[in-house]
């Protein structure tokens, strides 16, 4: 998390930052990413730099996690757009995912070099440990009356299966730059299996 400071500094001053640390990190994975890239873009001195994040990762995790929860709040309004339809809410987030202009080469940076804290970053949907607040609002928002699920449990791992797929697919469209209709077509391939079930 940011420190107090980046989020009192001016808007400019702070989208000047961000706009530096989202270029550095799209051009390289986090682990190859450098702090002197980010300043010298961003026209600061480290030890700025050291006033407002606590490392790369915190600048990092900060990025990602607004494109999250902005991603977050359109796939509730996709939600609601298909009253409560979970796989076609899903089909049409991911067409969204494949059809981001502006943070395109940060997110296929993001994902091709995935890590366990990338992807629950991701997946704010449902959390490993806890049925977490996100899930809590997501529940409320699904039509439970389409799936399969006999309680609030089951509807939790069913969210982090459907998950999974999705984000598989975005990762094996990305990594072999498939066209967006085909990687749009494996998705519905193994949406259309998950809802019918694998077992005769």
């Amino acid at each position: 998390m940011p420190k107090l400071t980046f989020f009192n500094l001016p808007e400019d001053k702070k989208q000047t930052l961000i706009k530096a640390a989202k270029k550095e990190f799209s051009s390289v994975p986090l682990f190859d990413a450098s702090i002197s890239n980010i300043i010298k873009s961003a026209g600061i001195s480290r030890g700025s730099f050291y006033q407002y994040f606590e490392d790369k990762e915190d600048a990092f995790f900060f990025l990602l996690g607004e494109f999250a929860k902005e991603k977050n709040a359109a796939f509730l309004s996709m939600l609601e757009k298909y009253e409560g339809d979970l796989f076609r809410t899903f089909i049409d987030f991911f067409e969204l995912f494949l059809n981001e202009d502006e943070n395109m080469t940060f997110v296929k940076n993001a994902l091709l070099n995935m890590t366990h804290k990338i992807e629950r970053t991701f997946d704010r949907m449902t959390s490993e440990h806890e049925m977490n607040e996100n899930f809590i609002v997501f529940c409320s928002r699904i039509d439970n009356s389409k799936l399969n699920v006999s309680d609030e449990e089951e509807l939790f791992h069913a969210l982090q299966i459907v998950t999974s797929v999705m984000l598989r697919n975005l990762i094996q469209a990305f990594a072999y730059d498939m066209p967006r209709d085909v990687a749009l077509k494996n998705l519905k391939i193994e949406m259309e299996l998950l809802k019918k079930g694998l077992v005769r």
